[in-house]
């Protein structure tokens, strides 16, 4: 090989290795210190892509998690008003079955209308209940159980209007209804039974959505593990790249300063 000066071909070769080698050192260390193995969208451009759709999902997933706890609550709070509804109609039941013991004197009997009035009245307020600024009876609600906010899987929420005449709670709390004399035991029978029903009804839904709720859980989990697979940097296998590249840079650094020396050789043979 000639000895020449105006050119180092072992330092250009040292000096392009090194500079590949740094790269890859330094690719190491940010895998390392992000704890992600896409640090730019050059690293793995298809998997940086696919990673978003992934985590925009399990996003939209916990979302759509939350709204169903929050619907849970809905019926919750709606089954603890139809609880107290039974309790009121059953004790006017016994109230009508007390008002008619013909040993009881007109006084008596006004006081179990008096009773009973305000058991009426309290029948009435509780139809008006709401929930965060939703009514709780009288109005259907749809329950987006999907992260696409599919309609086919949707939850529906019946409407339960405990003011209805046809439940027979609105047969009971009607105007026209001034006493235990008004009504009839049969009606509030009706509306204890009509009340059950809707308590299952709401029971139902309620088992549904957490069903709905633990396959999103479940859903979300798994996805996550997906996005891992795809970003996440497998820190034992890059502790043994950053070990390698780390050597081959301290490797290349010493070539390279033995490249640059070679030149001397030809200042020796011009002295």
């Amino acid at each position: 090989m000639a000895v020449v000066i105006n050119s180092n071909y072992s330092a250009s070769v040292a000096s392009n290795n090194l500079a590949a080698s740094n790269t890859m050192l330094q690719k190491s260390l940010n895998r390392l210190s992000s704890g992600s193995k896409i640090v730019n969208p050059s690293d793995d451009a298809g998997g940086l892509a696919v990673s978003m759709k992934l985590t925009a999902t399990a996003k939209r997933q916990g979302a759509t998690n939350t709204n169903i706890a929050n619907a849970a609550s809905y019926l919750q709070t709606q089954d603890g008003a139809l609880k107290v509804t039974g309790k009121i109609l059953d004790r006017m039941s016994e109230l009508k079955t007390l008002h008619g013991d013909v040993t009881k004197s007109s006084g008596d009997k006004a006081n179990y209308d008096t009773e009973f009035s305000q058991l009426k009245e309290q029948l009435t307020s509780i139809s008006s209940e709401k929930f965060n600024g939703i009514a709780l009876f009288g109005t259907a609600l749809s329950v987006s159980t999907t992260e696409d906010a599919s309609t086919t899987s949707a939850v529906s929420l019946s409407n339960r209007d405990v003011s209805s005449s046809n439940t027979g709670v609105g047969v009971v709390t009607a105007s026209s209804v001034s006493g235990l004399g008004d009504v009839e035991l049969s009606d509030i029978t009706t509306a204890i039974e009509n009340v059950a029903t809707m308590r299952a009804g709401n029971g139902a839904e309620q088992s549904r959505l957490a069903f709905a709720s633990e396959l999103l859980t479940v859903n979300k989990t798994n996805l996550e593990a997906a996005t891992s697979r795809i970003t996440d940097v497998d820190v034992a296998e890059e502790s043994t790249q950053l070990a390698r590249w780390n050597t081959l840079v301290q490797a290349g650094t010493a070539m390279l300063s033995q490249a640059n020396g070679s030149s001397q050789t030809a200042l020796r043979l011009l002295s």
